[in-house]
């Protein structure tokens, strides 16, 4: 009997080790095309308050932290404990209000990590783009034949 628990509990950390390889981060998940979506249940209840769907885990985690935070206070687990500023409070606890400043938060994360990665390839894309076949060439834009 004695192996049979060691057994279980050793599947049950090689499960939990692979969900922590998935979800790198608490109250997010992937879609299956390759979005990040976050979510929180409401405390005492059933529902759940969406909190948007972003290109990076971070962004979804920087919202769900935004979200938790102003429903749990001080006390929550947080992925970054960190980053989260108290200063601006919301006086309005609804689950709207909630939504809007997580949602907020996590595109502000999104745009500045998109930004980033797109600025290191801005180069390459507009080397790579191709002309409107359509408009007649200006002379500032028409190539050296």
């Amino acid at each position: 009997m004695m192996e049979r628990e060691c057994c279980s509990s050793t599947s049950e950390k090689r499960k939990q080790r692979q969900n922590q390889h998935e979800k790198p981060y608490r109250g997010i998940r992937m879609r299956k095309w390759g979005k990040w979506v976050a979510e929180i249940r409401e405390p005492n209840k059933r529902s759940r308050i969406w909190l948007g769907s972003y290109s990076s885990p971070v962004a979804a985690a920087r919202a769900y932290d935004t979200a938790v935070f102003y429903l749990r206070g001080p006390s929550a687990r947080l992925n970054f404990p960190d980053l989260i500023i108290g200063e601006d409070e919301l006086h309005d606890l609804s689950a709207a209000s909630i939504r809007k400043k997580a949602t907020e938060v996590g595109a502000r994360v999104d745009a500045l990590q998109t930004s980033g990665h797109q600025s290191s390839e801005s180069n390459w894309s507009r080397a790579s783009e191709k002309p409107d076949l359509n408009e007649y060439p200006s002379p500032e834009t028409s190539d050296e034949n």
